[in-house]
């Protein structure tokens, strides 16, 4: 089953009507044709293939998964491949929705998978329905604002957790193993974001580049504007890389510090302990010295082992070694 709308001088005039109906409007320039098609087969697309001439290839990879971004052109269309982004805060991971779409004069077929939401698509439609009459680049619009969007709001979640992930650093009941864990998995995070991000700045700019040699330019600033937020994305996903770059590097300095100031303080407690063995394993000879025997050489021997001792300590601990 598809899912389909049709759109008559920018209203929106029937709604889940049959495919094999589309053929009666793609002749008329005054229609607006979207289908939405959720994990189909080849098999499954070749009558909308067929009825709008659409290139094998073209369907070939929208029928695979795991294409990179683009917007192919063909004789007869375009080929949209784009990613809907979606962080989950609470296991620090980024998972990607893919988002297909076959673009003619007046036709616009989405095909994605299950995980992806159309709802949220068609209700940006609904929202700006004034916009309708702009036929096939207002459905286009909407696609590509709601898979930025989403791009965005990934990217500003996973800088939030960069700014949490940066206190944990100087907060001394966190455990080094979850600040290098979190800064595996906020960095990996990131990665697969960049993938689907980068790509759509080309994407756009080549989108852009049509609507300003159209006849009908209205959409433009709107195009713009999904541009415009591409931009801040690809920036804000170059910031908070070099901050987690940062963080770790951080982390590894503080560690070495850690690591230097506790060999620090055992190497200065091993020479004042040494003080007192070297003392009492003198006195302890089976030799005659002045002393041996006395009570006199007991009180000389704990005297001097407190006095050096002490003084080692107060020697330290001015040096901040202790």
């Amino acid at each position: 089953m598809a899912t389909t709308r049709l759109y008559k001088g920018g209203k929106l005039v029937e709604t889940d009507f049959p495919v094999a109906d589309i053929s009666e409007y793609l002749g008329k320039p005054e229609y607006t044709v979207w289908a939405d098609f959720v994990d189909p087969s080849e098999a499954d697309l070749a009558n909308i293939a067929e009825e709008l001439n659409l290139h094998r290839l073209a369907v070939e990879d929208a029928v695979t998964d795991h294409q990179r971004p683009k917007l192919d052109h063909y004789d007869t269309h375009k080929f949209l491949v784009a990613y809907f982004a979606h962080y989950d805060t609470d296991a620090w991971a980024v998972t990607k929705s893919e988002i297909k779409a076959f673009i003619t004069h007046n036709a616009f077929v989405t095909v994605h998978d299950a995980d992806f939401d159309i709802d949220v698509v068609v209700k940006r439609w609904d929202d700006l329905k004034e916009l309708a009459d702009h036929g096939v680049a207002y459905l286009l619009w909407g696609v590509l604002d709601v898979v930025v969007d989403s791009q965005l709001t990934a990217v500003q979640a996973i800088d939030s957790d960069s700014d949490e992930l940066e206190e944990m650093l100087f907060d001394e009941s966190s455990k080094e193993r979850e600040v290098e864990r979190k800064s595996f998995e906020l960095r990996k995070a990131l990665v697969i974001l960049r993938r689907s991000v980068l790509p759509m700045r080309d994407l756009l700019t080549t989108t852009i580049r049509h609507e300003q040699g159209a006849d009908d330019k209205a959409m433009l600033p709107y195009f713009q504007d999904v541009y415009d937020h591409v931009l801040r994305t690809t920036e804000w996903t170059d910031t908070v890389r070099d901050l987690i770059s940062t963080i770790l590097d951080t982390n590894i300095g503080l560690r070495g510090n850690r690591m230097n100031l506790i060999m620090k303080k055992v190497t200065s407690w091993a020479a004042i302990i040494a003080i007192p063995t070297a003392i009492t394993g003198f006195f302890g000879q089976n030799l005659l010295f002045p002393g041996y025997g006395t009570v006199w050489g007991v009180v000389f021997s704990t005297a001097l082992i407190v006095v050096t001792a002490g003084a080692l300590y107060w020697s330290f601990k001015k040096r901040d070694w202790l």
